[in-house]
């Protein structure tokens, strides 16, 4: 059987992983070691891999790496704990690929340890492209360790393709997040509220915001903008889920946690939803506000508009249905309105969804079999050759 080792360190990227692993461990030829680390394993960020336990999916190691400092240097820490934990892991635990998603800091050094021990790497979301945060080269060295891609449109299956891999090993295969909301069965409202024992009333907001990496320092100035601009619209109910371990989240966190306290009437804040209630949230929600890749993703597949506040997501192909705004709370407020309104609603009805239609874990699971058991003669070589496109005809 081809080992094959799926890494996740965070709930939003498990909850994008879920069905792709249920689906890689009906499949005979393989065995699949889920390994947890990162925020997953972390009390203050709601020890998440409680979660996987309770999907049934088997954990097969859970490598601690999470520094206690909120900063640069506790980022820096984190990778080198990664780098060292799994450079080990890997040397006792040989697996023939690694499967990894998008383009945090941690996934990074695992990554190293991977490449250091010669394992191949299938990266997914690559070729995006985020201009307000460090993800944005982080998620492009990912691309230059890895052998197999798997984006999500087929612009950033060119990106990719720039950066010099082979076509034949960049296959274009939508977002994990749009095969959830297709495949998934979701809460109805009431259970909604009955899941998180909070009532969250006629109209209420899904709010997510993380760190803003590359603008020092402003992470929590931006934060007291959306606060402030919650705080002039009380006619909605907040359900506020907690930021990411990236440099600044948990000052941010505090901010959050001690403003819950303060509006306990409207306001719920919680560690973490869980892929289903997070869905099934934004599903009834009358929009999403932050600057998460899910109000990019997720949000327009269930016709539900995004504020998009900041420039974290900048660069990523957008829908009508996301409208962006600077973080200053009247900008915030009206954003908000224009979503309100029926003229939006109407605008967006229809609108093109730019990140598949659903079947993406079929498609990668299809191309992992043709490299790892060799299907029509493929084969895994990581003697890479650099592809370049000014001598190519086509992509």
């Amino acid at each position: 059987m081809k080992k094959i080792c799926v890494l996740t360190a965070t709930r939003a990227e498990y909850g994008l992983l879920k069905n792709l692993i249920v689906r890689l461990q009906k499949e005979p030829a393989f065995q699949v070691n889920v390994v947890v680390t990162g925020t997953h394993l972390d009390r203050a960020f709601g020890e998440t891999y409680r979660e996987i336990e309770a999907d049934g999916i088997s954990i097969a190691a859970k490598i601690s790496i999470l520094s206690g400092q909120d900063g640069a240097a506790g980022m820096s820490e984190t990778m080198a704990n990664a780098l060292t934990g799994f450079g080990h892991f890997f040397a006792e635990n040989r697996q023939d690929l690694l499967v990894v998603l998008g383009d945090r800091y941690e996934t990074m050094a695992v990554c190293i340890a991977a490449m250091n021990e010669q394992i191949p790497i299938a990266h997914i979301h690559g070729g995006e492209v985020t201009e307000g945060a460090i993800d944005d080269a982080i998620r492009h060295s990912i691309t230059k360790m890895s052998f197999l891609h798997f984006t999500s449109t087929e612009e950033y299956r060119r990106r990719v393709i720039q950066l010099g891999e082979q076509p034949e090993r960049v296959f274009c295969v939508g977002a994990l997040g749009i095969e959830n909301i297709f495949r998934q069965k979701l809460l109805s409202r009431a259970e909604l509220d009955e899941s998180i024992s909070f009532s969250l009333g006629e109209k209420y907001c899904l709010v997510t915001f993380h760190p803003v990496t590359l603008e020092e320092g402003e992470g929590t100035g931006q934060v007291d903008e959306l606060l402030a601009a919650m705080d002039a619209t009380p006619e909605y109910h907040y359900l506020m889920t907690k930021a990411n371990a990236d440099a600044g989240g948990r000052k941010i966190n505090a901010r959050l946690e001690q403003y819950a306290r303060e509006h306990r009437e409207n306001i719920l804040l919680i560690d973490s939803l869980g892929m289903i209630r997070y869905l099934s949230a934004m599903k009834y929600c009358s929009m999403v506000i932050g600057n998460s890749s899910s109000g990019i993703l997720e949000a327009p597949a269930m016709g539900v508009p995004t504020i998009n506040i900041g420039d974290r997501q900048r660069g990523r192909i957008q829908a009508a249905s996301i409208i962006n705004c600077p973080p200053v709370k009247e900008e915030i407020i009206a954003a908000m309105r224009r979503a309100e309104t029926e003229a939006f609603r109407n605008e967006i009805k229809g609108q093109v969804l730019p990140y598949g239609d659903g079947n993406t874990s079929e498609q990668i699971i299809s191309h992992i079999r043709e490299y790892l058991l060799a299907e029509g003669g493929r084969e895994i070589n990581l003697k890479k050759k650099f592809y370049d496109i000014r001598k190519a005809k086509e992509l």
